[in-house]
């Protein structure tokens, strides 16, 4: 799998390591590459702006494999991140992930699959108007607006799933099936309310918050989906980005998750032998 990797330029020496962000494209699981980063996207400003080190998989599309490879994609570019933090110039104690669309919802569902492994520790989460609910909500069910409708979304999960769509599908697949929410990371989105995604992000932040996990989204009434990407130029767009990269910024202040360490991770296999005890 090819991995994107953007880090800011002239870093002094003294400057310290910058914090990680494993950024998914969007594109409804179907469609997208890893090079949308560069170009149309979030994560850019948060390397030119912040100093951030992101880092964009090219995980494989439904048309490619359905789910579970986009989500196992992104889950080995996570570990990559922790694995080779030193050499990335990022702190391990700072993996941030996010995405716009697709990208938001497998970010979602990169943290569930994350704290349900125990292999490592997501700091924060910036899943934008997510992709999480299979099933129709208020918003999605009869949806005309641009670029996403009802018609496309179903058609998309129905790719995504699989053999799955018909059937039981767990919250990797869609994060809006998930039960248990705590002990996630600290979230932030927006959305607005013309789109098909408006209800499901809503539902999204409310149950992290129900479950004690600190969590905001901001709503833009009259917007459609990705309407910062595609007219950014709109006061409603730029005010969307500004309050986007403060949420980010607050983050990298004050959001830390410790990796854990051997020890713990040995004991979190299943019929592994007890650790040694430390001298």
């Amino acid at each position: 799998m090819k991995l994107l990797i953007l880090r800011p330029d002239g870093r002094g020496e003294g400057e310290g390591p910058s914090t990680g962000v494993l950024w998914m494209h969007g594109g409804g699981y179907e469609t997208g590459t890893a090079g949308m980063v560069k170009y149309l996207g979030r994560a850019r400003s948060l390397v030119l702006k912040y100093g951030a080190v992101v880092l964009s998989p090219e995980y494989r599309l439904s048309g490619q494999a359905p789910y579970p490879a986009a989500l196992e994609d992104c889950y080995d570019a996570l570990l990559y991140m922790k694995n080779h933090a030193d050499a990335l110039g990022i702190r391990s104690n700072q993996l941030m992930v996010g995405g716009e669309s697709a990208g938001g919802g497998l970010a979602a569902a990169l943290c569930m699959c994350a704290r349900d492994r125990g292999e490592v520790r997501i700091a924060y989460q910036m899943p934008l108007y997510p992709m999480l609910d299979n099933e129709a909500t208020d918003s999605s069910r009869d949806n005309h607006a641009p670029v996403w409708n009802t018609r496309r979304n179903n058609r998309a999960w129905k790719k995504y799933l699989g053999g799955l769509h018909s059937g039981e599908v767990p919250p990797y697949a869609a994060a809006a099936r998930q039960k248990d929410y705590a002990g996630l990371p600290p979230a932030y989105t927006f959305v607005g309310d013309a789109e098909p995604f408006y209800c499901e992000t809503l539902a999204y932040i409310e149950n992290l918050k129900r479950a004690g996990v600190a969590a905001n989204v901001d709503v833009y009434p009259g917007c459609f989906h990705a309407f910062d990407l595609l007219l950014p130029f709109l006061k409603v767009s730029r005010r969307a980005i500004r309050r986007f990269e403060a949420q980010y910024c607050h983050a990298a202040a004050h959001c830390f998750a410790e990796q854990p360490r051997d020890a713990e991770l040995q004991k979190a296999k299943p019929g592994a032998a007890p650790a040694a005890p430390e001298a």
